[in-house]
């Protein structure tokens, strides 16, 4: 049985980081496209980053890319997603997804990803 499981939740200042993981069980996570995507009120969920099975080439939206950084231990079958230099706008429900489909992975639509963990909440204010 696929699971995903996030932690990581926090209140954070602009300017501050976080990190975030996703631990999952029931498949090899090297074998699966990861991805990361948030959902803040009101808004639709979109994608942060993701990390190909095959080779680990990793894809950022533009609003993280430079700030966030996805990684994974295969050995503790967890994914990570660094924050830095948190903004207001970053504030949102952030989930894990992964997908059997093999390639490059892409997050541009959230239903290409079959497995969901349940989200973590990610705060930035002062």
């Amino acid at each position: 049985q696929v699971q995903l499981v996030e932690s990581g939740v926090g209140l954070v200042q602009p300017g501050g980081s976080l990190t975030l993981s996703c631990a999952a069980s029931g498949f090899t996570l090297d074998y699966y496209a990861l991805a990361w995507f948030r959902q803040a009120p009101g808004k639709e969920r979109e994608g942060v980053s993701c990390i190909s099975p095959s080779d680990g080439s990793t894809v950022y939206a533009d609003s993280v890319k430079g700030r966030f950084a996805i990684s994974r231990d295969n050995v503790k079958n967890t994914a990570y997603l660094q924050m830095n230099s948190l903004k207001p706008g970053d504030t949102a429900i952030y989930y894990c997804a992964t997908t059997k489909a093999g390639g490059v992975c892409y997050i541009t639509d959230p239903a290409d990803y079959d497995y969901w963990g349940k989200g973590t909440q990610v705060a930035v204010s002062s």
